[in-house]
Protein backbone atom coordinates (compact mmCIF):
# COMPACT_ATOMS: atom_id res chain seq x y z
CA UNK A 1 0.00 0.00 0.00
CA UNK A 2 2.75 2.08 0.99
CA UNK A 3 4.54 1.60 -2.65
CA UNK A 4 1.00 2.04 -4.06
CA UNK A 5 0.72 5.44 -2.50
CA UNK A 6 4.26 6.73 -3.33
CA UNK A 7 4.08 5.88 -6.62
CA UNK A 8 0.59 7.72 -7.19
CA UNK A 9 2.40 11.01 -5.33
CA UNK A 10 4.91 10.69 -7.58
CA UNK A 11 3.30 10.15 -10.61
CA UNK A 12 0.83 13.16 -9.64
CA UNK A 13 4.10 15.21 -8.91
CA UNK A 14 5.22 14.68 -12.43
CA UNK A 15 1.81 15.73 -13.59
CA UNK A 16 1.92 18.82 -11.85
CA UNK A 17 5.43 20.19 -13.05
CA UNK A 18 3.97 19.67 -16.95
CA UNK A 19 4.04 22.60 -18.29
CA UNK A 20 0.97 24.08 -19.73
CA UNK A 21 0.00 24.77 -23.07
CA UNK A 22 -2.37 28.07 -22.98
CA UNK A 23 -5.81 27.82 -24.56
CA UNK A 24 -6.13 29.98 -27.30
CA UNK A 25 -6.87 33.71 -26.08
CA UNK A 26 -8.47 36.95 -27.80
CA UNK A 27 -5.94 38.89 -29.09
CA UNK A 28 -6.20 42.71 -27.85
CA UNK A 29 -5.81 45.48 -30.85
CA UNK A 30 -2.85 48.00 -30.27
CA UNK A 31 -4.21 51.93 -30.35
CA UNK A 32 -0.83 53.80 -29.70
CA UNK A 33 2.75 53.42 -28.02
CA UNK A 34 4.34 55.73 -25.75
CA UNK A 35 7.75 56.22 -24.98
CA UNK A 36 8.89 58.13 -21.71
CA UNK A 37 11.45 61.10 -21.24
CA UNK A 38 12.45 61.83 -17.88
CA UNK A 39 12.80 58.65 -15.80
CA UNK A 40 15.79 58.67 -14.08
CA UNK A 41 16.34 55.50 -12.71
CA UNK A 42 14.22 54.39 -16.44
CA UNK A 43 12.78 50.34 -15.39
CA UNK A 44 9.32 51.53 -15.22
CA UNK A 45 7.50 49.28 -12.81
CA UNK A 46 4.02 50.46 -11.91
CA UNK A 47 1.12 52.50 -13.59
CA UNK A 48 -2.07 53.98 -11.89
CA UNK A 49 -4.46 56.32 -12.62
CA UNK A 50 -5.57 58.84 -9.98
CA UNK A 51 -8.57 60.42 -11.21
CA UNK A 52 -7.43 61.77 -14.84
CA UNK A 53 -3.72 61.52 -13.95
CA UNK A 54 -1.47 58.83 -14.96
CA UNK A 55 1.40 58.03 -11.76
CA UNK A 56 4.11 55.83 -12.21
CA UNK A 57 7.38 54.42 -10.43
CA UNK A 58 10.42 52.76 -10.82
CA UNK A 59 12.17 49.93 -9.07
CA UNK A 60 15.40 51.56 -9.20
CA UNK A 61 14.26 54.88 -7.62
CA UNK A 62 13.44 55.31 -3.63
CA UNK A 63 13.25 59.15 -3.55
CA UNK A 64 10.73 59.91 -6.66
CA UNK A 65 7.50 59.07 -8.06
CA UNK A 66 6.69 60.35 -11.45
CA UNK A 67 3.56 62.39 -12.55
CA UNK A 68 2.72 61.60 -16.47
CA UNK A 69 2.53 64.41 -19.14
CA UNK A 70 0.06 62.25 -21.63
CA UNK A 71 -0.52 65.63 -24.02
CA UNK A 72 1.95 64.85 -26.39
CA UNK A 73 2.35 61.40 -28.26
CA UNK A 74 6.32 61.16 -26.41
CA UNK A 75 5.39 61.24 -22.30
CA UNK A 76 7.23 63.18 -20.16
CA UNK A 77 7.77 61.55 -16.31
CA UNK A 78 7.25 64.75 -13.95
CA UNK A 79 9.45 64.21 -10.75
CA UNK A 80 7.50 64.31 -7.41
CA UNK A 81 9.59 63.39 -4.91
CA UNK A 82 9.19 61.95 -1.18
CA UNK A 83 10.64 61.78 2.34
CA UNK A 84 10.35 57.83 2.73
CA UNK A 85 10.49 57.28 6.36
CA UNK A 86 12.30 54.15 7.57
CA UNK A 87 10.65 50.84 6.67
CA UNK A 88 9.12 48.58 9.30
CA UNK A 89 9.67 44.94 10.09
CA UNK A 90 7.44 42.88 7.73
CA UNK A 91 8.52 39.08 8.50
CA UNK A 92 10.80 38.55 5.93
CA UNK A 93 14.00 36.59 7.17
CA UNK A 94 17.37 37.91 7.82
CA UNK A 95 18.99 36.14 4.34
CA UNK A 96 16.50 37.57 1.87
CA UNK A 97 16.76 40.72 3.79
CA UNK A 98 20.50 41.02 2.78
CA UNK A 99 20.58 39.68 -0.12
CA UNK A 100 18.21 42.31 -1.31
CA UNK A 101 20.42 44.95 0.63
CA UNK A 102 23.19 43.68 -1.03
CA UNK A 103 21.69 43.97 -4.44
CA UNK A 104 20.89 47.50 -4.00
CA UNK A 105 24.01 48.52 -3.98
CA UNK A 106 25.16 47.25 -7.44
CA UNK A 107 21.47 47.81 -8.94
CA UNK A 108 20.21 51.11 -7.32
CA UNK A 109 16.67 51.03 -5.55
CA UNK A 110 16.94 49.75 -1.77
CA UNK A 111 12.78 49.85 -1.55
CA UNK A 112 12.53 48.22 -5.67
CA UNK A 113 9.31 49.75 -5.95
CA UNK A 114 7.12 47.26 -8.05
CA UNK A 115 3.70 49.04 -8.10
CA UNK A 116 1.47 51.57 -7.22
CA UNK A 117 -2.14 52.31 -7.11
CA UNK A 118 -4.42 54.96 -5.65
CA UNK A 119 -7.93 55.02 -3.96
CA UNK A 120 -10.61 57.56 -4.71
CA UNK A 121 -9.26 60.54 -2.50
CA UNK A 122 -6.13 60.60 -4.32
CA UNK A 123 -3.46 58.57 -1.98
CA UNK A 124 -1.00 56.71 -3.78
CA UNK A 125 -0.08 53.06 -2.70
CA UNK A 126 3.65 51.61 -3.72
CA UNK A 127 4.63 48.03 -3.12
CA UNK A 128 8.50 47.70 -1.92
CA UNK A 129 9.06 44.32 -3.48
CA UNK A 130 12.50 44.36 -1.60
CA UNK A 131 10.96 44.40 2.01
CA UNK A 132 6.91 42.95 1.44
CA UNK A 133 5.74 46.46 2.93
CA UNK A 134 3.36 49.21 1.01
CA UNK A 135 3.97 52.76 1.34
CA UNK A 136 1.26 55.46 1.32
CA UNK A 137 2.05 58.29 -0.36
CA UNK A 138 -1.63 61.17 0.50
CA UNK A 139 -2.57 63.61 -2.23
CA UNK A 140 -1.20 66.10 0.96
CA UNK A 141 0.93 65.22 3.95
CA UNK A 142 3.91 63.03 4.25
CA UNK A 143 4.31 59.53 3.22
CA UNK A 144 3.73 56.47 5.89
CA UNK A 145 4.58 52.73 5.85
CA UNK A 146 1.20 50.41 5.99
CA UNK A 147 0.84 48.95 9.68
CA UNK A 148 0.09 45.51 8.35
CA UNK A 149 -0.42 42.80 10.52
CA UNK A 150 2.64 40.34 10.65
CA UNK A 151 0.68 37.61 9.99
CA UNK A 152 0.01 38.46 6.12
CA UNK A 153 3.88 37.64 5.27
CA UNK A 154 3.95 34.02 7.80
CA UNK A 155 0.76 33.20 5.92
CA UNK A 156 2.00 34.11 2.19
CA UNK A 157 5.07 32.25 2.98
CA UNK A 158 3.75 29.10 4.34
CA UNK A 159 1.65 28.76 1.42
CA UNK A 160 4.61 28.50 -0.65
CA UNK A 161 5.14 32.06 -1.99
CA UNK A 162 8.10 35.07 -0.79
CA UNK A 163 10.90 32.75 -0.36
CA UNK A 164 13.23 33.77 -2.78
CA UNK A 165 15.13 36.96 -3.50
CA UNK A 166 13.72 39.00 -6.29
CA UNK A 167 10.25 37.47 -6.44
CA UNK A 168 8.24 38.98 -3.80
CA UNK A 169 5.61 41.37 -4.35
CA UNK A 170 5.22 42.13 -7.41
CA UNK A 171 2.25 44.77 -7.79
CA UNK A 172 -0.90 45.93 -5.75
CA UNK A 173 -4.69 47.22 -6.20
CA UNK A 174 -6.26 49.61 -3.87
CA UNK A 175 -10.25 49.61 -3.45
CA UNK A 176 -11.67 53.17 -3.99
CA UNK A 177 -12.50 53.53 -0.62
CA UNK A 178 -8.92 52.88 0.47
CA UNK A 179 -9.49 50.04 2.69
CA UNK A 180 -8.99 46.81 0.79
CA UNK A 181 -5.56 45.89 -0.49
CA UNK A 182 -4.79 43.30 -2.96
CA UNK A 183 -1.03 42.15 -3.54
CA UNK A 184 0.57 39.80 -6.56
CA UNK A 185 3.44 37.82 -5.75
CA UNK A 186 5.28 37.07 -8.77
CA UNK A 187 6.62 33.77 -8.87
CA UNK A 188 7.83 30.51 -7.77
CA UNK A 189 5.08 30.39 -6.13
CA UNK A 190 2.83 32.90 -7.84
CA UNK A 191 -0.27 34.29 -6.17
CA UNK A 192 -2.85 36.62 -4.65
CA UNK A 193 -3.19 37.95 -1.43
CA UNK A 194 -6.31 40.69 0.45
CA UNK A 195 -6.16 42.50 3.74
CA UNK A 196 -8.23 45.28 4.41
CA UNK A 197 -7.73 48.36 7.05
CA UNK A 198 -11.58 48.00 9.83
CA UNK A 199 -9.08 50.31 11.73
CA UNK A 200 -5.44 51.65 11.47
CA UNK A 201 -4.01 47.79 11.03
CA UNK A 202 -3.95 45.98 8.13
CA UNK A 203 -4.73 42.34 8.94
CA UNK A 204 -6.26 39.61 6.68
CA UNK A 205 -10.41 39.48 6.79
CA UNK A 206 -10.01 35.49 7.39
CA UNK A 207 -7.61 33.89 5.04
CA UNK A 208 -4.96 36.13 3.30
CA UNK A 209 -4.09 34.06 0.48
CA UNK A 210 -6.60 33.72 -1.94
CA UNK A 211 -4.21 31.86 -4.68
CA UNK A 212 -1.01 30.28 -4.44
CA UNK A 213 0.23 28.81 -7.24
CA UNK A 214 3.18 26.86 -8.75
CA UNK A 215 3.94 25.16 -12.53
CA UNK A 216 4.95 26.22 -15.74
CA UNK A 217 3.13 27.26 -18.87
CA UNK A 218 5.38 27.67 -22.42
CA UNK A 219 5.40 30.90 -23.74
CA UNK A 220 3.30 31.97 -26.64
CA UNK A 221 3.73 31.11 -30.38
CA UNK A 222 4.66 34.42 -31.38
CA UNK A 223 7.46 34.93 -29.18
CA UNK A 224 10.61 33.66 -30.74
CA UNK A 225 12.47 30.17 -29.34
CA UNK A 226 9.78 30.22 -27.00
CA UNK A 227 10.17 27.80 -23.60
CA UNK A 228 8.06 26.76 -20.66
CA UNK A 229 8.70 29.53 -17.91
CA UNK A 230 7.41 29.85 -14.57
CA UNK A 231 3.40 31.00 -14.43
CA UNK A 232 3.78 34.98 -12.68
CA UNK A 233 1.98 37.79 -12.10
CA UNK A 234 3.43 41.36 -12.45
CA UNK A 235 0.77 43.54 -11.63
CA UNK A 236 -2.52 43.75 -10.72
CA UNK A 237 -5.28 46.12 -11.45
CA UNK A 238 -9.25 46.45 -10.04
CA UNK A 239 -11.83 47.44 -12.49
CA UNK A 240 -15.75 47.55 -11.60
CA UNK A 241 -14.80 45.20 -8.96
CA UNK A 242 -13.14 42.29 -10.56
CA UNK A 243 -9.01 41.90 -10.05
CA UNK A 244 -7.31 42.04 -13.76
CA UNK A 245 -3.92 40.19 -13.09
CA UNK A 246 -1.11 41.16 -15.29
CA UNK A 247 0.74 37.68 -16.46
CA UNK A 248 3.69 38.95 -18.17
CA UNK A 249 5.26 35.58 -19.28
CA UNK A 250 1.80 34.25 -21.10
CA UNK A 251 1.77 38.04 -22.52
CA UNK A 252 -1.43 38.19 -21.08
CA UNK A 253 -4.03 40.16 -18.85
CA UNK A 254 -6.46 37.97 -17.25
CA UNK A 255 -10.10 38.88 -15.11
CA UNK A 256 -10.45 37.03 -11.83
CA UNK A 257 -12.75 37.15 -9.11
CA UNK A 258 -11.80 39.65 -6.35
CA UNK A 259 -12.73 37.24 -3.50
CA UNK A 260 -11.66 33.66 -4.48
CA UNK A 261 -8.92 34.91 -7.28
CA UNK A 262 -10.69 32.24 -9.49
CA UNK A 263 -9.73 33.02 -13.20
CA UNK A 264 -12.61 34.10 -15.74
CA UNK A 265 -11.39 35.30 -18.59
CA UNK A 266 -8.14 36.46 -19.98
CA UNK A 267 -6.91 38.49 -23.51
CA UNK A 268 -3.76 38.16 -25.08
CA UNK A 269 -1.23 41.17 -25.86
CA UNK A 270 1.17 39.16 -27.56
CA UNK A 271 0.40 39.69 -31.48
CA UNK A 272 0.87 43.61 -30.68
CA UNK A 273 4.22 43.55 -28.73
CA UNK A 274 5.28 40.91 -30.28
CA UNK A 275 5.51 42.54 -34.00
CA UNK A 276 9.28 42.68 -35.79
CA UNK A 277 10.45 46.22 -34.55
CA UNK A 278 8.56 46.04 -30.90
CA UNK A 279 10.53 43.15 -29.90
CA UNK A 280 13.37 42.92 -27.47
CA UNK A 281 16.54 40.79 -27.20
CA UNK A 282 15.27 39.45 -23.87
CA UNK A 283 14.55 36.41 -22.97
CA UNK A 284 11.00 36.83 -20.91
CA UNK A 285 8.70 38.95 -21.16
CA UNK A 286 8.95 42.97 -20.43
CA UNK A 287 5.43 44.22 -19.06
CA UNK A 288 5.17 44.99 -15.39
CA UNK A 289 2.59 47.92 -15.48
CA UNK A 290 -0.99 47.61 -16.03
CA UNK A 291 -4.24 50.56 -15.48
CA UNK A 292 -7.62 49.53 -16.56
CA UNK A 293 -10.79 51.50 -17.50
CA UNK A 294 -13.70 51.26 -20.08
CA UNK A 295 -11.91 52.18 -22.93
CA UNK A 296 -9.14 49.85 -22.74
CA UNK A 297 -5.50 49.29 -21.00
CA UNK A 298 -2.63 50.95 -20.35
CA UNK A 299 0.56 48.51 -20.59
CA UNK A 300 3.72 49.26 -19.13
CA UNK A 301 6.98 47.76 -20.13
CA UNK A 302 10.11 47.31 -17.79
CA UNK A 303 12.95 47.29 -20.47
CA UNK A 304 16.27 47.72 -18.25
CA UNK A 305 17.35 50.12 -20.70
CA UNK A 306 17.45 47.49 -23.54
CA UNK A 307 17.02 48.29 -26.96
CA UNK A 308 13.66 46.87 -29.24
CA UNK A 309 14.78 45.91 -32.67
CA UNK A 310 13.65 49.35 -33.67
CA UNK A 311 16.50 51.05 -31.21
CA UNK A 312 14.17 52.33 -29.17
CA UNK A 313 15.66 52.05 -25.45
CA UNK A 314 12.92 54.37 -23.09
CA UNK A 315 10.58 52.92 -21.11
CA UNK A 316 7.38 51.87 -23.30
CA UNK A 317 3.85 52.10 -22.73
CA UNK A 318 1.35 50.95 -24.72
CA UNK A 319 -2.39 51.34 -24.87
CA UNK A 320 -4.92 48.72 -25.85
CA UNK A 321 -8.31 48.96 -26.54
CA UNK A 322 -10.87 47.37 -24.49
CA UNK A 323 -12.41 44.46 -26.14
CA UNK A 324 -15.38 44.39 -28.39
CA UNK A 325 -17.54 43.21 -26.02
CA UNK A 326 -16.29 45.12 -23.15
CA UNK A 327 -14.27 43.88 -19.92
CA UNK A 328 -17.19 42.11 -18.39
CA UNK A 329 -17.34 39.96 -21.36
CA UNK A 330 -19.27 36.33 -20.36
CA UNK A 331 -16.92 33.65 -20.70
Amino acid sequence: MRTGFALAILMLSGLAATPVVAAPVAELKLVSEHPVDGMRGGNLSGLALCGKELWTVSDRDDDQIYRLDISAPTWKAETVKIDVPPVPESGLPWGLRSRTKAASFVRGGDLDFEGISCDAAGNRYIVSEAHAAVLQVPATGAPEWLKIAPGMVREARASGMLLHFNALFEGLAVNPEGNQIWLAAERERRGLISIKRPQTLWDCDGPCVLLSEAGQEVQPAQFTNGKAVSKDFADLALFNGKLFTLERNAFQICRRDAVTAKIELCWSFADETLTPNRRYAQLYGLAEALVIDADGAWLGLDNNFGPRADGEKRPMVYRFAAPASGWSAQP
